[in-house]
């Protein structure tokens, strides 16, 4: 499984509904889940965003089929980052010789 951390600020639409966020991640975490892939962790924010997520999905392609699935639904701005965990970081800085 790939890691990805999902940076997530509220739209206009998402902060008018924020009572709902809690049903809204629900239901990302099944979508995700449908797809073969997981929420590791959640965190609501202070600062830049508003939200964190850790995930994981078996691809890229997955992933980004999950980002566009929340944009359409038009509560949350993403940003994703793709993350190596720390074996795949040493074995890439080892690589550099």
């Amino acid at each position: 499984m790939t890691s990805y951390i999902v940076l997530m600020n509220w739209t206009e639409q998402g902060a008018r509904s924020v009572r709902e966020s809690p049903k809204r991640l629900d239901a990302a975490r099944k979508q995700l889940g449908d797809m073969g892939g997981s929420f590791k962790a959640f965190y609501l924010t202070m600062g830049e965003y508003d939200m964190v997520a850790v995930v994981e999905a078996p691809d890229d392609a997955v992933m980004a089929r999950f980002s566009l699935m929340l944009a359409a639904g038009g509560n949350v701005r993403t940003r994703t980052l793709k993350a190596f965990p720390e074996f795949a970081y040493r074995e890439i800085i080892t690589s550099l010789g």
